[in-house]
């Protein structure tokens, strides 16, 4: 399994054509607590950089965007009644959601976790 993240804070885990998208734990905390999260539904496709979900916090509402193309499996419907999973487990079961990738190559244009860490360290 690769963990792969995005300048936008995502981040996006890959297990055979199948990745799976949240945001990451810097994202959260940027955030502040979680009060709804707008997950999208199976068959959806996205194209690399479309907004596919939507967080609202106490600070701010903010689009996640698709990390790479693909159609959604699954969108994580716990957090419709459980938003402040994001908050307390942002980079596990606080998922957005999952998708199968169109264009595996697209993953080589993301940052890998060493070099998520420097870039959230210049921010």
């Amino acid at each position: 399994m690769s963990r792969y993240f995005t300048e936008e804070h995502e981040w996006v885990e890959v297990e055979g054509d199948i990745a799976t998208v949240g945001i990451t734990d810097y994202a959260q905390q940027q955030l502040g607590d979680v009060v709804f999260v707008d997950v999208p539904t199976e068959g959806k496709q996205f194209d690399k950089g479309d907004e596919a979900a939507v967080v609202e916090s106490v600070k701010a509402a903010s689009d996640v965007y698709s990390p790479v193309s693909g159609t959604i499996v699954e969108g994580n419907d716990v957090l419709a009644d459980e938003p402040a999973l994001v908050n307390t487990d942002p980079e596990g079961d606080g998922w957005f959601f999952k998708l199968e990738l169109s264009d595996a190559s697209e993953l080589e244009g993301l940052m890998d976790e060493g070099a998520y860490k420097k870039y959230v360290a210049g921010l």
